[in-house]
């Protein structure tokens, strides 16, 4: 009798053991994500408002806005890759709204963000180049976007996007663009947690966050394209970028004079079109 109560509570221990392990991964992803948690180093900075404001070392974006005049619907009807743009600069508050649509705070408990990331781990950062005149009331510069301020930290004071137009195989729209984001990656953050796997995942990742920065440059006029011919090495040492930061795409923004947009007659025509080309009844 004694041997059968002892083999019970052994199978009770082992079942509550793999409980345990099942609680632990469950909760992995939330103790992790507190984890990475790193308070930021914030420079002496002029006070806060919601206009933005500027010192030596630091920009204050103005706060983005939440509500435009271009639905997702149009956005998505709009998106194009463009590469020509006016010779006009942008201003601060479009700057500040594209970068917070490309990796803004969404949610404050987990700091989730306008983008989706396996296991919330986020290995993306922006930098940010700007040439003279790129940008109403900013100086020419190298800027790296922190996500928790939002802000713009000075990297490197200058016009580099001569040098980094050569670094993109002498592609013109990123030499004239007055604005290129860099999107560049950690792949340690994702791949610690899903080894192998983490690097796709960071590439999907990458995807996700150009398409953001397409759909919001058309909500404010703007056009952008996502370039990925260039070369690593060049592109990092630009940057001044960390050893173990590699750059996954360069995209350009710019003014443009306007869309040709199609019509809804226009889509519905087209499909009717090629339903009659298939053989399908018409549409009721």
């Amino acid at each position: 009798m004694v041997t059968v109560y002892v083999e019970a509570l052994k199978i009770i221990a082992i079942v509550s053991l793999v409980i345990a392990i099942a609680l632990v991964l469950i909760a992995l992803p939330k103790i992790l994500q507190y984890l990475r948690y790193k308070p930021v180093e914030v420079a002496t900075v002029t006070p806060m408002t919601n206009g933005g404001a500027i010192n030596e070392t630091m920009v204050l974006l103005p706060y983005p806005k939440l509500k435009g005049n271009v639905s997702v619907e149009e956005a998505l009807l709009m998106r194009r890759s463009i590469r020509e743009y006016l010779p006009k600069p942008l201003t601060l508050q479009q700057l500040a709204q594209i970068l917070w649509a490309a990796q803004g705070i969404t949610e404050l408990n987990y700091k989730f963000r306008t983008a989706p990331s396996a296991g919330a781990t986020y290995p993306l950062e922006l930098y940010v180049v700007i040439k003279t005149g790129g940008v109403e009331g900013l100086r020419a510069g190298i800027y790296k976007y922190d996500v928790e301020t939002h802000t713009l930290m000075l990297i490197k004071e200058g016009d580099f996007s001569d040098e980094l137009a050569r670094a993109a195989l002498d592609q013109d729209w990123v030499r004239n663009a007055p604005v290129n984001i860099v999107i560049v990656a950690e792949y340690e953050r994702t791949t610690r947690y899903y080894g192998s796997r983490g690097y796709q995942y960071v590439h999907m990742e990458v995807g996700h966050v150009g398409e953001n920065i397409y759909l919001q440059a058309v909500a404010l006029n703007l056009g952008t394209v996502a370039v990925g011919a260039f070369y690593d090495d060049q592109v990092a040492e630009i940057l001044n970028l960390p050893s173990n930061y590699r750059p996954l795409y360069i995209m350009p923004v710019g003014v443009i004079a306007g869309y040709e947009k199609l019509s809804p007659e226009e889509l519905i025509s087209f499909y009717e079109r090629n339903r009659e080309a298939k053989g399908f009844k018409k549409t009721p």
